[in-house]
């Protein structure tokens, strides 16, 4: 035999070779030298042996995928026995028991113990190769999950939302104390803000992170769909039932189910929700016995929905018990300090695409950039920043490869006051003057006087400038515009 991937009952000639390693543990050599060759064919890597003690030696010091196993060794060792102990040491092991004395109790046993399959000896080359793939394929496809798994726990981890400033600190904050619980969560704001990356990011976070994270677009589908996706259905419910369709409820059943835009559900169906909720089963469409589940609850709104439940169109029940905890997420209008840093990550995610590196933006682009409301949020500024990296002709994002709206909202010049005040009195006025302009628009005025939005709030308070639009006096000149 080919010693370079084979380990007699003596010695071992450790292999480092992938991507699959395949142990045989046969004692009748004929028999192990027969699947041997099969599987070295089909380009596995191959360890055997005919004793269980060697067999336990080469698990311990090689990265096996996959055991075929006799189970009968001899001198009174099974491979039930050997499969035991081997998945002690590695729980992730395919094993595949191989027989010429089957009986349905051994089978049983061999399934308890976590083998993928029960084969009878003699049995076809063909089957034995399919069986050893599919448990190789399945064994791949639970590593490529797992991987996935990391991905999206590092990618939803709370390091990912971007930001500095102290409104994303506090949601910071918030999070890193919920995400430890099983407590629902509301998420507010307005659109585009983030809410979906908040909930993701306290999923991945939790206890639950390896579980199923569903969400759900209440505002997205009507009603009667609606039901039927929360709830799930029997076979004839309805028109076009066909079969029986588990929930999201229970298909997200240890993991967390999102409701997004909750305040979009339809009244009727906030009934059958909160009775769901509070009793932690459901019944499906046409059935008359409940579904238990257990899930965790994210839900997300851009809507007052104190107001609603006031005015009616929101179960005041509901919001009660979906939201033990809220979080409020600040429009990106209300955080310009973090409008440079959001920028120039989306230009790193988008830059790799493209085939480019180390784009950056100019100093006039941005000013725009920063000088802009975004009311679509960081959703629009994302957009914008793929937009101008797939126009801009240079590594260079200049002012002209932004959208013409950035332009037309380009920040206000205002004249100066009149002279002969004091220092403060000057302060005062300007600032007066700058309100007037933007209407009383406190976070456009922060902008253009290149102060932080909480100083503004003081001085206002400090020179009495809370009502919003106050007159120009006469005689003063108008604001100016820039061009």
């Amino acid at each position: 035999m080919n010693n370079e991937s084979t380990i007699s009952e003596t010695a071992w000639t450790p292999a480092h070779q992938e991507p699959f390693r395949v142990l045989v543990v046969e004692d009748e050599e004929l028999m192990r030298s027969i699947i041997v060759q099969l599987l070295r064919r089909e380009g596995y890597e191959i360890f055997e042996t005919g004793a269980p003690d060697v067999a336990i030696k080469i698990f311990e010091h090689e990265k096996i995928d996959l055991a075929v196993l006799d189970l009968n060794l001899g001198g009174g060792s099974s491979g039930l026995d050997l499969l035991g102990k081997m998945h002690e040491i590695d729980a992730e092991l395919m094993g595949v028991i191989v027989t010429a004395y089957a009986s349905i109790e051994s089978a049983v046993e061999a399934l308890r113990l976590g083998a993928y399959d029960y084969i009878t000896k003699p049995f076809a080359n063909d089957h034995l190769k399919a069986v050893v793939r599919k448990a190789l394929e399945y064994k791949a496809a639970f590593r490529e999950n797992r991987y996935l798994r990391r991905e999206l726990r590092e990618k939803y981890r709370f390091e990912s939302i971007i930001g500095n400033c102290d409104a994303i600190d506090r949601v910071f904050r918030v999070m890193e104390k919920v995400a430890r619980t099983d407590s629902s969560v509301l998420i507010t704001g307005e659109s585009g803000t983030g809410k979906e990356l908040v909930a993701r990011a306290i999923h991945f976070s939790s206890e639950r992170a390896n579980k199923r994270f569903l969400p759900i677009n209440c505002g997205a589908l009507p009603e009667t769909l609606l039901e039927s996706e929360l709830f799930g259905y029997k076979r004839g419910a309805f028109t076009g039932a066909a079969q029986d369709k588990i929930g999201l409820l229970k298909a997200a059943d240890k993991g967390t189910i999102f409701f997004d835009e909750i305040g979009d559900m339809p009244p009727a169906l906030q009934v059958k929700l909160l009775r769901a909720l509070q009793e932690r089963e459901c019944y499906p469409l046409g059935s008359n016995d409940p579904v238990a589940f257990d899930v965790r609850v994210l839900c997300a709104t851009n809507k007052d929905l104190d107001k609603e439940s006031r005015e009616g169109r929101f179960r005041e029940e509901l919001l009660y018990r979906i939201n033990v905890i809220t979080i409020q997420l600040p429009a990106l209008r209300e955080r310009t300090d973090d409008i440079a840093l959001l920028a120039n990550h989306f230009l790193r995610k988008y830059e790799k695409p493209l085939g480019r590196s180390a784009m950056r933006f100019s100093k006039g682009a941005m000013r725009l950039l920063i000088g802009y409301p975004w009311p679509g949020n960081v959703r629009e500024l994302e957009n914008t920043v793929e937009r101008a990296a797939i126009l801009a002709e240079t590594d260079v994002i200049h002012a002209h490869d932004l959208p013409e709206k950035l332009h037309d909202s380009a920040t206000v010049q205002v004249a100066p006051p009149a002279a002969g005040m004091t220092l403060e009195e000057l302060e005062r006025e300007h600032m007066r003057r700058v309100l007037n302009e933007v209407k009383g628009d406190k976070v456009k005025a922060a902008q253009i006087l290149g102060i932080h939005l909480s100083t503004l709030y003081r001085k206002v308070q400090r020179y009495r400038l809370e009502n919003e639009g106050l007159p120009v006096p006469a005689g003063a000149k108008p604001a100016l515009q820039s061009v």
